[in-house]
């Protein structure tokens, strides 16, 4: 059963999690008088995504919860797609997001030694032996649920198991020519314990060991050792390693070592119109349909960060959705609606004209300069006023001016009135076209006794728009950012995901005017301009080429709590 989950307002202080840890450390329980210890364990071969950013909050969360520790774990036991990059930008991905490992900071390549030397352990108590079977061996010999796994090899002597090991490691075989595995039960009913595989040899370069081993140790092994030996208390994993708990146990039981960490599962994050398949937005990096894993349209924590996302609003947005045990999708609207919730309270105002229109007031003096103050923020006095200037040329939005006006349409036209931002009204005497037909400049003519906005005779004036000053505006480029997929489903559609791109999930709007006070900028740094929505400068972006991205519309999309 899924649960799509639009928004889940509240934030509960407990959990299914907090509530186990705390039994568990209660007096009678198994880690009672101990400190709660966790830890966030990625594997260096991609860049995180927002669904990390949620395990990162439980592990993380939960430490900080019980004033107990979360180590930071690089699980580096594949070599094949990893890298000291990836290493590098996970670890600048937690800590912008408002983590800190301190000095709990491993990898599991620390402990190939270690996992070594219990594996010749298992082998000598006659729980692990040497299989020649291949792989596909393996997938054939496996049974069904009638019908038990095989392996010739399974009563191989100690001695023999012990000697082929030693060889496997010290390179005699060809890779996939054998493998380690543990004996436990060829007839289980799960089948991740008829007699899983253990080690492999796997001829590849290791990024932190170089060429030193070439046999590396399976996932299910390698985890429950690496928490063992961390002195991991609980290890807080997704559901998809529910059936792996009776392997992670059997291990963390049969070798020898003090600590036996309880692992506890929670349901992962699903954003609907996104993939958070690893293996998926790679392909996007390595096809270029995106332009790198920060692209802005990527679920990826650096992108999200690029966009314009603040550490508050994912943050909240994984609070809020909770912690369960139901696989769930988000409806992508809330996390929009939880960045909103952050930019409004933080960003500052500023005004931009995107499609400009230039729009002369036909009775303002020619050589006049005046400078108006304008609030930063409306939410925040301290942020205080910003000084802009105002002249006979400005720019406008090209949709703020409509030669015939439909019903309802508060803004510009011939003969209609219209709030200039803080300053006068203005009244549109005509346009300007060119031979091809198209409004190249509006005329108007401003009330001088209207200064700050305010009619003096009392008449009502229904719209206000936003403008630029021509005389000393910033030209630049901004970037829309729409969906990178077109189905609400797209990671369900395996063959399909490239095909379903939203072409037009990227436009890119140049000639753009911005208020002068956009020279002082940062990147990253949240603006709302006006009646357009909120925006970031990218890090592209120059001195002589401002570049903002939009991180998110004023409107908010966000309709409230619905499960199916």
């Amino acid at each position: 059963m899924e649960e799509n989950i639009i928004c889940d307002d509240s934030s509960e202080s407990s959990n299914f999690i907090y509530d186990y840890i705390k039994d568990d450390i209660s007096e009678g329980g198994r880690f009672y008088g101990k400190t709660v210890h966790t830890r966030f364990p990625p594997e260096p071969n991609g860049y995180l995504h927002i669904g990390h950013a949620k395990a990162i909050c439980i592990d993380f969360g939960m430490a900080k919860k019980f004033n107990g520790l979360c180590n930071l774990r690089m699980d580096d036991t594949n070599p094949t797609k990893e890298d000291t990059v990836y290493v590098e930008s996970i670890k600048e991905d937690i800590k912008w997001l408002g983590f800190d490992w301190k000095n709990r900071f491993y990898y599991a390549s620390d402990y190939f030694e270690k996992m070594y030397e219990f594996a010749v352990c298992l082998i000598k108590k006659g729980l692990a032996y040497v299989c020649s079977l291949s792989a596909q061996e393996v997938r054939y010999n496996r049974g069904d649920l009638k019908k038990s796994a095989v392996s010739p090899y399974r009563d191989r002597p100690i001695e023999e198991n012990l000697d082929l090991f030693r060889r496997m490691r010290d390179g005699e075989f060809q890779d996939g020519s054998m493998t380690l595995r543990a004996k436990i039960d060829l007839s289980s009913g799960n089948f991740n314990m008829r007699d899983p595989v253990l080690y492999r040899i796997n001829r590849a370069y290791h990024h932190k060991a170089g060429n030193k081993w070439c046999i590396y140790p399976m996932y299910d092994y390698a985890h429950p050792i690496e928490d063992a030996l961390e002195g991991i208390t609980h290890s807080l994993c997704s559901l998809e390693f529910e059936d792996h708990r009776p392997l992670y146990d059997w291990v963390v039981n049969k070798i020898d070592c003090e600590c036996k960490p309880r692992q506890i599962e929670f349901a992962r994050l699903g954003i609907n119109y996104t993939v958070m398949s690893k293996r998926k937005l790679r392909k996007l990096v390595e096809n270029g349909i995106v332009s790198g894993w920060d692209d802005p349209r990527m679920p990826t924590i650096s992108g999200l960060r690029r966009r314009g996302y603040t550490p508050q609003s994912i943050r909240n947005f994984c609070d809020r959705i909770g912690v369960s045990k139901v696989i769930s999708t988000v409806d992508y609207s809330f996390l929009e609606h939880c960045l909103r919730e952050d930019l409004n309270i933080k960003a500052n105002r500023a005004m931009a004209v995107l499609k400009p229109l230039k729009l002369i007031i036909t009775n303002y003096p020619e050589d006049k300069v005046e400078e108006f103050e304008i609030e930063n923020n409306p939410n925040d006095e301290t942020k205080g006023k910003r000084k802009i200037t105002f002249s006979r040329e400005l720019y406008i939005e090209k949709t703020d001016f409509m030669e015939s006006p439909v019903k309802g349409y508060f803004r510009l036209f011939p003969g209609g009135e219209v709030r200039l931002k803080s300053t006068y009204i203005v009244k549109c005497t005509g346009c300007k076209k060119d031979e091809s037909g198209e409004i190249i400049e509006v005329y108007a003519e401003y009330d001088k006794d209207s200064r700050g906005g305010i009619a003096s005779d009392g008449r009502k004036i229904r719209g206000t728009i936003h403008w630029v000053d021509s005389k000393n505006c910033l030209d630049g480029e901004v970037r829309l950012y729409e969906n990178l997929f077109l189905s609400p489903n797209p990671e369900v559609e395996e063959e399909d995901f490239i095909n379903n791109i939203n072409p037009n999930s990227l436009e890119i709007l140049k000639g753009c005017k911005f208020e002068s006070t956009l020279r002082d900028a940062k990147v990253l740094e949240p603006y709302q301009f006006m009646r357009t929505g909120y925006f970031c400068l990218d890090k592209d972006s120059t001195k002589e080429k401002l570049i903002f991205n939009r991180s998110v519309l004023l409107k908010d999309g966000f309709k409230g709590l619905h499960k199916k």
